[in-house]
């Protein structure tokens, strides 16, 4: 993993879940608060995506997440460009949590040269590579 700007801060949507991908990354250096920690438990399970993609964005976090569906659904896309909010998702619905921290860190440079721009955006994270979405 490449050495991380301490000033980056990561977010992790609960489609990474509250243990396993978020102590992996911050074992490989991210500093990063999940859903969970950030508004509580059940909290977590309830609280809208517009809210937190709201947050993310005006704490200027990098968000991270598994949700495909997101560049569909206006409100959260909307929120996300409003919060210019960068996201960065795996779309494989399949993959185990170690799989997760497989991907980001093995894209962990292109995800820091990514994130010298300013949002809005969202990168796909492929097993090897990152790919910039139209929004």
């Amino acid at each position: 993993m490449p050495h991380l700007d301490k000033q980056l801060k990561f977010f992790a949507d609960r489609s990474l879940g509250r243990f396993e991908v978020p102590n992996g990354l911050r074992a490989a250096g991210l500093e990063i608060v999940t859903l969970s920690e950030r508004y509580g438990i059940p909290k977590d399970e309830t609280i809208k995506d517009e809210t937190w993609l709201r947050d993310a964005g005006r704490r200027a976090e990098v968000v991270l997440m598994k949700d495909r569906k997101i560049r569909y659904r206006s409100h959260e896309l909307s929120a996300l460009r409003v919060h210019k909010v960068r996201a960065f998702c795996l779309t494989n619905g399949n993959l185990t949590g170690s799989e997760m921290i497989e991907y980001f860190a093995a894209n962990m440079t292109q995800i820091l040269v990514a994130c010298e721009e300013p949002g809005p955006f969202i990168y796909i994270v492929h097993a090897a590579t990152i790919e910039k979405l139209s929004i």
